[in-house]
């Protein structure tokens, strides 16, 4: 599959192969493989305004509202893609130009940032770096110039003072570096050399609803660990239905 952006264009890699497929990617009762499963309602729903302030309160009624912002709430934009530098994300600049990038462990997240990256009319690349792992970048191009002013102080990525989390913010990470523990928790992956992204990071996590525990290198992480039927069911709402890539037991519900 070739795609190209809108502005400057690179020459896009396929995505790797997802078959023979891993065993999480056997369909289960209720869905469709290749396609989305049944019974849930279609994500082509009116688009809305993504641009809010700082988070609402805490509160239950504050989650429910927030479902307002929800993925399936807006079109994709480029400052969406603040949420992949939530996580493991990388922005590097190069005289007007910038290019953002990010190593994943599983081919199915190639097919979906792949997907993402060109419905926001970028051109994205892929290459296996060792293991499972690949490495998915967009083309140095003009358009993610504002991004990486936002996030880069010097060489060092920093969110911006008014950073929040939307759904397809959220959606983004999630695809990036989101792994379940079951029965009732997620992890949502943090850049290993980002230390000054993991206080704030949690502060908008908090903002959306979701307070989680920050788990240091040593105990597995950086990540932020998301606890509770709760705050996974408000993650799930906010992040909407799986993509057809992903296996069935990677997404919230």
């Amino acid at each position: 599959m070739s795609l190209s952006g809108l502005g400057d264009t690179g020459k896009a890699q396929p995505p790797p192969a997802l078959f023979p497929a891993p065993e999480s990617d056997t369909p289960t009762p209720g869905r469709r493989r290749g396609g989305a499963p049944q019974n849930r309602p279609s994500q082509n729903r009116p688009s809305q305004n993504g641009s809010v302030q700082n988070g609402p309160p805490q509160t239950d009624d504050a989650g429910r509202q927030l479902v307002f912002f929800g993925a399936d709430a807006a079109e994709p934009t480029v400052a969406d893609l603040a949420g992949l530098l939530a996580g493991p994300g990388e922005v590097v600049r190069m005289g007007g130009t910038a290019r953002l990038s990010v190593q994943v462990d599983a081919a199915w997240r190639v097919h979906v940032l792949v997907a993402e990256l060109a419905s926001r009319g970028l051109a994205a690349s892929w290459e296996p770096t060792g293991g499972a792992r690949h490495a998915v970048r967009t083309s140095y191009t003009r358009v993610l110039k504002p991004l990486a002013a936002a996030w880069l102080h010097g060489t060092t990525k920093r969110p911006p003072a008014a950073f929040h989390l939307t759904g397809r913010r959220l959606r983004l990470w999630l695809a990036a570096a989101g792994t379940p523990e079951p029965p009732d928790c997620f992890l949502l992956r943090l850049g290993a050399d980002d230390h000054e992204c993991w206080e704030p990071i949690g502060v908008a996590l908090a903002s959306a609803g979701m307070a989680g525990t920050l788990l240091g290198p040593a105990e597995g992480g950086p990540a932020y660990r998301i606890i509770g039927r709760r705050r996974l069911a408000r993650l799930a709402e906010l992040v909407g239905g799986p993509p057809n890539a992903a296996p069935v037991d990677a997404w919230p519900t």
